[in-house]
């Protein structure tokens, strides 16, 4: 048995937790702020519940796995995009269902979306067999020949994108998903197209009263495991001699010994301030951040008739507005904005006759006093967008929160607020990022800027090749407590 301290509470740091308790380490869990769940957070005001973090739930298959029982609610339209022509596509859970979609916005694309949803569910069965399934360079799958091909190295998500489409909108749609890594379709590698078999596969699902209450279940794991849970109990630094973490220094004073730390933090903050690595923390910068949000969280008055659970908006440039946030580093003149309304399924989401909206910009991860303008010369402007795209709340908003990225910054210790860490920019970027074993013995990397990636699916994965890295690093004995030492079926399970 180790002694495991997990610095940082968020979903991949309570994964990571559970897990290691569940095979007998002893595990403690230090986190800064009053609550567990990281990203994973809310807003609430007046009435009204705003998810600050992900709002969409794919793989829930991952969660059930660790015990999570919470019923979900299946989403049939996933999203309904808006191009800036005022043409709408609606995207469909089910493939065909999709493909008459695509064949109604642009008549004869439908078989070109079939065929790149064809292209998108080879990637991602490359992907579990290989990049998901164990640390960079080490996969535990039987990996074949033919996976790399399979990910179309060497494209962009862009270029793919004109592989299967002629219509420009399609190609917008296609390089959205650019986003869910906090890059640049233009930049980003070809592989972010295995988003849409995800999607179209296992669905996309809502999680009633929000996807905060996940949170809420893992923590609830977590004391049933025994995990040790310390909240407003901030790291200051990793302690290390010999080539070996030997613990932490807590910022309130003491230390804590552990044979291994798991650090769900910031890999820049990581190398830059809780184990200075001047090397390292080179390599992260040298690949750039990824982009940054921008959030408008709106008590809006009335109901919207035929609103959708989740729309996007999109900008009539779309190069322009990613050269804006990677390479002018300003806000987008003319944005694409994600619009979420949960209130369009939940009621407990807000008042009576009202609705919560969240109105999210992707925008560089730079603290907004060096922008061009004010947060609130932005809000107007975003709002003003919107309004001229069919969605005018004029007379209708009750208040407007903001959340920036010195918000991220500060609340998160994310790298100048960037969501995801570094950037994917170039086919190899993935294989780029800070990888799963740390450059000390018994020190870790899970979560959103370590291998595999951000977001909800892929930081759960993460947590799981990390308590596998653990276990093959201090391999428990055979008098450890528990009376069945095997593997439980919860880290038996394969892709």
């Amino acid at each position: 048995m180790a002694e495991v301290i997990v610095i940082g509470g968020g979903v991949g740091g309570m994964v990571c937790a559970l897990l290691l308790a569940r095979d007998g380490h002893h595990v403690r869990l230090y986190e800064r702020q009053p609550r567990l769940g990281g990203k994973l957070a809310e807003h609430r005001r007046d009435g009204f519940a705003f998810s600050l973090g992900p709002t969409l739930l794919t793989l829930p298959e991952l969660f059930r796995d660790l015990g999570v029982r919470r019923d979900l609610v299946e989403l049939d339209e996933l999203c309904r995009y808006r191009f800036a022509d005022g043409s709408t596509l609606r995207a469909r859970r089910d493939p065909a269902a999709m493909a008459a979609e695509v064949d109604r916005l642009a008549p004869g694309q439908g078989a070109g979306w079939r065929a790149f949803h064809d292209w998108a569910s080879g990637c991602l069965a490359a992907a579990r067999r290989t990049f998901f399934a164990g640390p960079i360079g080490r996969p535990s799958g039987p990996g074949r020949l033919t996976d790399l091909l399979a990910v179309a190295p060497g494209r962009t998500l862009d270029g793919l994108a004109g592989r299967f489409f002629d219509d420009a909108r399609l190609r917008q749609y296609v390089g959205r998903y650019a986003t869910y890594a906090g890059s640049s379709p233009y930049r980003a590698p070809a592989a972010l197209g295995c988003i849409p078999a995800i999607e179209h596969g296992s669905g996309g699902w809502y999680v009633p009263g929000g996807l905060p209450r996940l949170a809420e279940d893992l923590a609830g794991l977590l004391a049933d495991a025994g995990v040790e849970v310390h909240l407003d109990a901030e790291v200051a630094r990793v302690l290390a001699g010999g080539g070996a973490v030997s613990g932490v220094a807590l910022a309130g004073g003491g230390t804590a010994r552990a044979d291994a730390v798991v650090a769900d933090t910031d890999a820049a903050a990581l190398y830059g301030r809780l184990l200075p690595d001047r090397r390292r923390l080179r390599r992260i910068v040298r690949l750039g951040p990824s982009s940054s949000a921008f959030l408008l969280l709106a008590g809006v008055t009335g109901r919207t008739a035929g609103l959708a659970h989740h729309s996007i908006v999109f900008s009539a440039d779309y190069r322009r507005e990613f050269a804006d946030i990677f390479d002018r580093r300003v806000p987008p003149e003319d944005p694409t904005v994600y619009l979420g309304c949960s209130a369009v399924h939940d009621p407990s989401q807000a008042p009576v006759g009202a609705e919560n909206w969240v109105m999210l910009v992707n925008v560089p991860a730079r603290d907004p006093a060096r922008w061009p303008m004010s947060p609130e010369s932005y809000r107007d402007l975003v709002l003003d967008r919107l309004a001229s795209r069919g969605h005018d709340l004029a007379g209708r908003l009750r208040f407007v929160d903001l959340l920036t990225p010195a918000d991220l910054r500060d609340r998160h210790g994310a790298w100048g607020g960037a969501i995801y860490g570094t950037a994917h920019r170039g086919p190899l970027a993935p294989l780029r990022r800070p990888g799963n074993r740390g450059p000390r013995r018994g020190l870790y990397l899970v979560g959103g800027s370590a291998h595999p990636g951000g977001g909800l699916p892929l930081v759960t994965m993460g947590a799981r090749i990390v308590a596998g890295l653990v276990n093959e690093d201090f391999p428990l004995t055979r008098d450890a407590p528990g009376p069945d030492r095997r593997p439980p079926p919860w880290r038996r399970r394969t892709w």
